[in-house]
């Protein structure tokens, strides 16, 4: 499809929701398809479309269970023929040697588009992520964090983070040699920063990463992306990136200065609804902000039983009766939240984890097994109840719980928060085609944000 100028493989929801938006919301025509879309479904339904990503769960997987899932999906994409592909990964840079590793992603990418330089862009500033001298920071309120002492991301349950040097903590899961473009590179002159890409190239660099503190040190990221991707498509090949949403918004920048695109009217509110559903697989601190606001706010507020749902011989009855006790309250006139974790010092945590080890389950299998349990939570309640509206927290949740729903494909329709739209699904079923929903990650969102999605305003 010559018309595509991007590609995306997002490796969770939530991260690939964001990367949507962020295009879309830059003019370009974007839509985000749960599996890799032939080319027949998308000049059907998306004749317009300008960039095709795909929503994946490898954050979640294991280095073999990546080399299983990712070849088929990449060579698919590849298929639709655009100049560029990109990996998308969480601006927290969420990985590590033996889960969500994206060294092992960034082999199988090299394997599927070829030895080239992979640049690695991580840095959001619209999200308050920063990387300097290639140290990756983020800020929390007033307080901005190197990753490795971030209140949350130093302590996530699945893949903390102890390093915040990208080039370490990359170089844990490949064999590559990686090297920098740092801050004082980026003061240069654009032919000279040209430059120093060539002469790191000469020099055996497989792995670039971008420092990134502004939208300036984007547009002129976008620019050298740009550069790259035009020469692979003179050379009829397919230029790899590797990094966050950071990725979309410096091409997007870029693009809007050269006149490729220019910026869209603002987007119009979908308007109010007078019920919502909340789907809950986070233990982020923003998220029980969010879970707190809720209850105080009129929402019904229901814990899950993780334990559970997680265990093959209780889950089945686990989930009826948490289907059941919602029920109740949508009745009732009530929304609500279901939610599996309050913060991530909820003890119930550790004793979820107990039981796990105690039943000998894989930890890499732990993600999906919840997530599918909450999407079959949440199907049976929309379908049950009609409701038009759902949220779903948790990046890893979001991936496997939609997958729940039948969706094929969603577009973004509604900013509410950086990185997580109100999205428009596309469904097969009926009871799914046209759901609005917003796919978020834990840490995102101000405490209102399922406010914000009840009454469809910003």
């Amino acid at each position: 499809m010559s018309s595509l100028l991007l590609t995306f493989y997002g490796d969770d929801f939530t991260g690939s929701t964001d990367s949507m938006e962020t295009l879309e919301w830059g003019g370009i025509p974007t839509v985000l398809f749960l599996e890799p879309p032939d080319e027949t479904l998308v000049r059907e339904h998306f004749p317009d479309v300008r960039v095709i990503g795909v929503a994946g769960v490898s954050r979640s997987l294991s280095p073999a269970q990546m080399d299983d899932a990712l070849p088929p999906i990449f060579e698919a994409v590849r298929a639709l023929g655009a100049p560029a592909f990109h990996y998308k990964v969480c601006s927290t840079f969420d990985s590590s040697p033996t889960l969500g590793s994206i060294g092992r992603a960034t082999e199988i990418g090299l394997h599927i588009f070829g030895d080239q330089l992979v640049p690695l862009v991580v840095g959001a500033p619209f999200l308050r992520r920063y990387v300097a001298f290639s140290n990756l920071f983020a800020r929390v309120d007033d307080v901005t964090y190197r990753l490795d002492r971030h209140p949350t991301m130093s302590k996530h349950p699945a893949t903390p983070m102890n390093e915040a040097d990208l080039r370490l903590h990359l170089g844990r899961q490949i064999n590559r040699q990686i090297a920098a473009l740092n801050l004082l590179h980026l003061t240069q002159p654009l032919e000279a920063l040209r430059g120093s890409l060539k002469a790191l190239r000469e020099d055996g660099a497989e792995i670039v990463v971008f420092d990134t503190l502004d939208d300036t040190h984007l547009r002129t990221i976008g620019n050298l992306l740009d550069d790259l991707r035009e020469e692979a498509a003179a050379k009829g090949e397919t230029l790899l990136i590797v990094g966050s949403s950071g990725v979309e918004k410096a091409l997007a920048l870029h693009w809007q200065d050269s006149g490729v695109t220019s910026l869209p009217a603002p987007p119009e509110s979908p308007g109010a609804v007078n019920q919502l559903i909340v789907i809950s697989g986070s233990a982020a601190p923003a998220t029980a902000a969010q879970i707190e606001w809720a209850e105080a706010n009129g929402f019904a507020v229901v814990r899950l039983d993780t334990i559970q749902l997680m265990d093959s011989a209780t889950a089945e009855s686990a989930r009826t009766a948490a289907v059941e006790l919602a029920l109740e309250q949508i009745r009732a006139g009530r929304s609500i939240v279901l939610y599996t974790a309050y913060g991530p010092e909820d003890p119930h945590i550790a004793r979820t984890r107990e039981h796990l080890a105690a039943l000998s389950l894989d930890p890499a299998s732990v993600s999906g097994r919840l997530g599918t349990q909450l999407g079959l939570i949440l199907k049976a309640l929309l379908e049950q109840t009609g409701l038009r509206r759902a949220v779903v927290c948790g990046g890893d949740t979001c991936g496997y719980a939609a997958r729940q729903l039948g969706i094929y494909a969603l577009s973004a329709i509604y900013p509410v928060a950086p990185g997580a739209p109100l999205c428009r699904a596309h469904s097969h079923d009926l009871a799914f085609d046209g759901l609005l929903i917003a796919l978020k990650a834990g840490q995102v969102g101000k405490p209102d944000f399922f406010g914000s999605i009840l009454s469809g305003i910003a």
